[in-house]
């Protein structure tokens, strides 16, 4: 089996998927050790073509792929996406008419998140070698198995999506997984500007002197991260960036005597450099700190009501067959005990109809669950 490796090539398979009404893709790549994915290996299947690119063969130019990746008119079909889109967003090329099999598995009654190989054994039949996955994408020449292995992830792919889609067509559902992937396309998502990286993150306080140095902590370790190629743990983990923003530490000895910051931190350069970003920061928290509303001290979501409400999802979700993580999360359900204007994707449009009206009548006493058998049912309260 061969990869394609030259310029001529790529442009003859592209001109060939062009020609489908759909793409099913997937890549292999390595980041272990890296903040920037390592793409090594490129998979593209239609219902009668299928190769796999060599992103890392000298001087190929992959726009003809991200071309056909950019064009609504072609469906492009993945199995848990997010990482990627990640890649082909920095490449240049955020996929047009995307619809991702795990969330549709989930709409389709598969489950939780469903595994692809798992999704492929329930739909097509097919049993998938999982014997290198974890290898070495990186490490040249690859072997036959690398390869067989890489190709039957698209080409199977290409099997099951037209039966997975039929079936959410037949149930009614298909409407539901296209307006997930809105989401999955949105550029924020894929967001990497140093500047907007707190975003991603949770500041317990909202003082301006916590948040100042929350954010310059935040900023400096995604801008270090980036400049070394290395992940964002291995520089600082989450919780360090809570702890210095508590703390607010100007000195590099100051980081010493905190807990989640790695022993020495303050001596090395990283700690010198993160100390002058923190005393810039902190010389006017006011300017440096974003503005941010308060919480509001609401009464806590009555417990009782919250555990009523898990009781109903379960039930419609089990009943429905869709994952019940994609109808509602329990901070949904939280805020729908406490208001029935609650600013929730459970009270809008399908998910609303599927669960969000009954979940407000659950509230106000005019359905009541019972159990009939093994299985919640939902029943109307004569007034």
């Amino acid at each position: 089996m061969k990869t394609i490796t030259t310029d001529e090539a790529l442009v003859a398979f592209c001109a060939e998927l062009a020609k489908a009404p759909f793409i099913a893709g997937d890549t292999e790549f390595m980041r272990e050790t890296t903040y920037w994915p390592r793409l090594c290996l490129i998979q593209a299947a239609s219902a009668d073509q299928a190769g796999i690119i060599d992103p890392m063969a000298e001087g190929l130019d992959l726009e003809p792929f991200l071309a056909l990746l950019r064009d609504p008119r072609i469906v492009k079909v993945f199995h848990a996406c997010r990482q990627d889109v990640e890649i082909f967003v920095r490449l240049g090329a955020m996929p047009a008419s995307l619809f991702d099999t795990q969330v549709a598995a989930m709409a389709a009654g598969f489950g939780e998140q469903v595994a692809y190989d798992s999704l492929v054994r329930q739909m097509i039949k097919v049993e998938v070698d999982k014997g290198s996955r974890f290898t070495d994408w990186a490490r040249r020449p690859l072997s036959e198995a690398q390869l067989v292995y890489a190709l039957g992830d698209v080409t199977h792919l290409a099997a099951l999506y037209p039966k997975l889609r039929e079936r959410l067509h037949k149930e009614g559902r298909l409407d539901w997984v296209m307006s997930e992937m809105k989401g999955l396309t949105d550029p924020a998502l894929y967001d990497t500007t140093p500047d907007n990286a707190w975003k991603r993150l949770k500041p317990k306080r909202h003082t301006a002197k916590y948040l100042a140095a929350f954010v310059a902590t935040a900023v400096w370790r995604e801008r270090t991260a980036q400049e070394r190629d290395q992940p964002r743990g291995r520089i600082l983990k989450d919780e360090a960036i809570d702890e210095i923003a508590t703390q607010g530490p100007t000195d590099p000895d100051a980081f010493n005597r905190l807990r989640s910051v790695p022993k020495g931190f303050g001596a090395s350069r990283l700690g010198l450099e993160l100390a002058e970003a923190l005393k810039d920061a902190l010389t006017d928290p006011e300017a440096h700190a974003p503005k941010l509303d308060r919480p509001r001290h609401n009464q806590p979501a009555p417990p009782s009501v919250v555990e009523l409400l898990k009781v109903l999802l379960k039930a419609k979700s089990d009943n429905a067959g869709v994952a019940s993580r994609l109808i509602a999360t329990v901070a949904d359900l939280e805020k729908i005990a406490v208001s029935d204007d609650a600013d929730v994707e459970a009270l809008t449009g399908w998910r609303r109809q599927l669960f969000g009206e009954d979940a407000l009548k659950l509230k106000r006493g005019e359905i009541a669950l019972v159990l009939n058998g093994a299985r919640v049912e939902v029943v109307e309260i004569e007034g």
